[in-house]
């Protein structure tokens, strides 16, 4: 690693060690990688790096599997997308904020049953940022999907993380896994059994350090996890505020469709219909206050902003920060 890439930078005026200097630009990014796969935002005294774990294959028809498609189609031609499969984001977060350092979900992890080898990429990418799996302090979940756990159930992983390590995560979440319902789900062979394996063993092997939350729970200064329920739930989003700024890390409660059609199903929501008055909730509340907004499929570095457009949103992707 060269010494741009190790020394300490100042980002909003205060210095960080997480090595976040110059984040966004592609001139730090390993040399296997085209594009950058960490971006710096700076909330307050709040330190946040959004990190890609990748992409996640899929059939189009996952985003609103209750759609004509026609219509969803028409939808994927305007916005210059393929008709048949998308590489789906996978955006992580690492927050720092009164001497925690905190990751908010884990990314895919490896299933090779799944073949989903360009996912995944969390632990080696937590490494290129100057990361170390020791020095965070807690984990918040923004449910048990295992594209948001499988990170932690790598092989080694677990015996590189602090023992005392605190994992957030709504009990109602830690309840529904225990005998899921996916009758209302339209999922790609395969990922149900995927998901409840995942799910299980995750539950197994780290128990000891779960803390669970009711309703929300402040996890650091500033740092609060709130359930929303809807896509599974015990579904959570996690709320930032620091000197007059404010991020969302919203999980999987806003998809890229979810701006322009928040009433469409998409394929792994567990109750669709209150996931899409979630959406909605959330949406206008980001709207009204302007606040920055991250998510789990938006395209990375997903930063951006909502605004109200007629019966629907309109997302507004910041200008990226060199």
């Amino acid at each position: 690693m060269s010494q741009a890439e190790t020394k300490p930078r100042r980002i909003g005026q205060q210095e960080t060690n997480m090595s976040l200097d110059n984040t966004s630009n592609p001139g730090t990014t390993a040399r296997d990688e085209l594009v950058p796969s960490r971006y710096a935002v700076q909330i307050g005294e709040i330190e946040v790096l959004v990190i890609s774990d990748g992409v996640l294959p899929l059939p189009t028809a996952m985003l609103a599997h209750d759609t004509d498609p026609a219509v969803r189609g028409a939808w994927l031609d305007d916005m210059f997308l393929p008709p048949d499969a998308l590489d789906w984001p996978l955006n992580v977060v690492v927050v720092r904020s009164g001497g925690q350092t905190i990751l908010v979900d884990a990314g895919l992890g490896l299933d090779p049953a799944l073949n989903l080898p360009r996912a995944g990429q969390l632990v080696k990418r937590l490494e290129a940022a100057g990361i170390d799996l020791a020095s965070v302090t807690d984990v918040v979940l923004t449910h048990m999907h295992m594209d948001h756990i499988g990170g932690l159930l790598v092989d080694g992983v677990k015996d590189r993380l602090r023992p005392d390590l605190r994992i957030h995560v709504a009990a109602a979440e830690v309840k529904f896994w225990e005998a899921p319902d996916f009758t209302h789900v339209s999922m790609p062979a395969g990922f149900p059994d995927a998901l409840r394996a995942a799910a299980t063993r995750f539950a197994e092997e780290y128990r000891g350090q779960l803390r669970l939350f009711d309703e929300e729970h402040e996890v650091a200064p500033g740092v609060v996890v709130r359930r929303t329920g809807g896509h599974t739930p015990g579904h959570s989003v996690v709320r930032l505020a620091s000197g007059g700024d404010r991020l969302t890390f919203a999980g999987d409660a806003v998809f890229a469709v979810g701006f322009d059609h928040p009433d469409w199903h998409n394929g792994f929501e567990h109750d669709p219909e209150e996931a899409a008055r979630v959406r909605v909730r959330l949406l206008t509340e980001l709207a009204a206050t302007g606040e920055q907004l991250v998510a789990t499929h938006l395209p990375f570095p997903s930063v951006g902003r909502v605004a109200v457009d007629g019966d629907a949103f309109r997302w507004v992707p910041v200008f990226w920060d060199y």
